[in-house]
């Protein structure tokens, strides 16, 4: 029997989501299972309406973050009274199954391999109570891939990595790579722009992975793609450096459509050679400054987003001013902080930490450096007529991006313009975004705008 009809009304399902796009890629999956089964589904954050008006609460968590798990692990704490209608999954529930179930003992637990069996999870929670699904099995998400309506579309294409980094637990919480299928993907990918997607996130836990155990790769992947009917934008989602010796041609030759973002994730983490091979990650900076100059190069427009951690341990005062110098020299145009805190299951738990007072100190002095230079280099834009992609809203303004992937918050347009290209004069910025203004038609028509 359906599980929709064993108490005799549609179950109401709530799902809260931590952490990055492939979580919430894999949220859109449980979400549209769920709904195809005649349940109705709300997706946000748990407070005390959710206790009366939903009859199971799935949370979806992260465990890249040590504050994060405490933020996850502080809001479970809040839910405990849900007993066995609280559902628990994402990378926490696979990394530290025994973590959650000490904060909530009745507590489902199920796997990131498990999420494509959430109607099976609801219906024997239902029936005989708490549940675990902890398998390994490997699963091809794309199959579950919903066809959306809303403007931006989330497209899982694998999970999993090749890499064994040091500080990181997704690894353990994830497995090795597993990549989709290039088929379904696209077959994914045409559905949702034909259902009105405008933009569509590329996502993975490394989508510079993708393909290796497919002898295929995401400059392949992403060209296809570009090929779609459709007016659409392509964001590809963060790329390990150490893959893109192997396939940059192709990745630049397809960056020529103009329905790929010219934007790339490459997250350095160190700015010294000697702290990435403590990390373990197989590239150094001159590589890595090869590649932004060499994007560059080839694409003058090209927004280089990156991630870095302050205070590995075995990053001393000269490693850290290695860091300052390379974020000074390549100048990204988004920079990405993060205070390196002990994950279990990583070999860096085992070294001797820094004083928190020190890692307090240098992303201090890092982050001012890097909001200084991310104001400079986005008041640039001051006085452009760009093209922008509305995508968002973003309190009583629309957020849209160039085709750059710049974020910018247009100021003159209405929720009923989401999903439309409109031409926009910057006259403002912050360090994180541009603040433009549309123009009219009239005004477009008598303009001659830059593209």
């Amino acid at each position: 029997m359906e599980l929709a009809y064993l108490s005799g009304f549609m179950p109401k399902v709530l799902i809260e989501t931590y952490g990055c796009t492939l979580n919430q890629a894999d949220s859109d999956i449980m979400e549209g299972i769920l709904e195809g089964r005649g349940f109705e589904v709300a997706r946000g954050n748990y407070d005390e309406n959710a206790k009366k008006n939903y009859d199971f609460v799935i949370v979806n968590t992260c465990t890249v973050k040590k504050a994060t798990e405490q933020k996850i692990r502080d809001k479970l704490r809040t839910m405990s009274h849900l007993g066995e209608r609280l559902v628990v999954t994402g990378c926490m529930a696979s990394a530290n199954r025994d973590m959650i179930e000490e904060v909530v003992e009745e507590a489902s637990v199920v796997s990131t391999n498990n999420v494509t069996r959430i109607y099976d999870v609801l219906k024997e929670l239902e029936e005989n109570g708490k549940v675990r699904y902890d398998d390994a099995g490997r699963e091809d998400k794309s199959h579950y891939i919903p066809v959306g309506n809303s403007v931006i579309s989330r497209i899982p294409v694998s999970e999993g990595c090749l890499s064994n980094c040091n500080f990181c637990e997704t690894k353990y919480a994830r497995g090795p790579l597993n990549s989709f299928s290039e088929k379904l993907i696209l077959k994914a990918i045409e559905m949702n722009v034909r259902s009105g997607a405008k933009e569509i996130e590329i996502t993975s836990q490394d989508i510079g992975a993708y393909g290796a155990d497919k002898k295929t790769d995401i400059a392949r992947l992403v060209s296809q793609a570009s090929e779609i009917d459709g007016d659409f934008r392509i964001r590809i989602g963060m790329l390990n450096p150490e893959h893109l010796h192997k396939y940059i041609d192709g990745l630049i030759e397809a960056y020529k459509s103009e329905k790929i973002y010219k934007f790339i994730h490459l997250p350095v983490q160190s700015g010294s050679d000697k702290v990435l091979r403590e990390m373990k990650r197989h590239y150094t900076i001159g590589e890595f400054s090869g590649y932004v100059n060499e994007l560059r190069k080839k694409m003058p427009e090209m927004c280089i987003e990156t991630d870095l951690i302050v205070g590995y341990p075995t990053e001393t005062d000269g490693d850290f001013e290695e860091t300052i110098r390379i974020v000074d020299e390549l100048r990204p145009t988004i920079t990405n902080i993060s205070k390196f805190g002990l994950r279990p299951h990583t070999e860096a738990v085992k070294l001797k930490q820094l004083p928190g007072s020190v890692i307090k100190e240098r992303s201090i002095r890092l982050a001012r450096m890097i909001k200084r230079m991310q104001q400079e280099e986005f008041s640039k834009f001051r006085g452009r007529r760009m093209r922008v992609l509305l995508t968002e809203v973003n309190g009583s303004s629309i957020t849209g991006r160039t085709d750059s992937y710049i974020a910018v918050a247009v100021n003159n347009v209405g929720k009923e313009s989401l999903g439309k290209f409109v031409d926009a004069e910057i006259f403002d910025n912050s360090y994180a975004c541009l603040i433009g203004k549309a123009f009219a038609y009239s005004e477009i028509q008598s303009s001659r705008l830059l593209r």
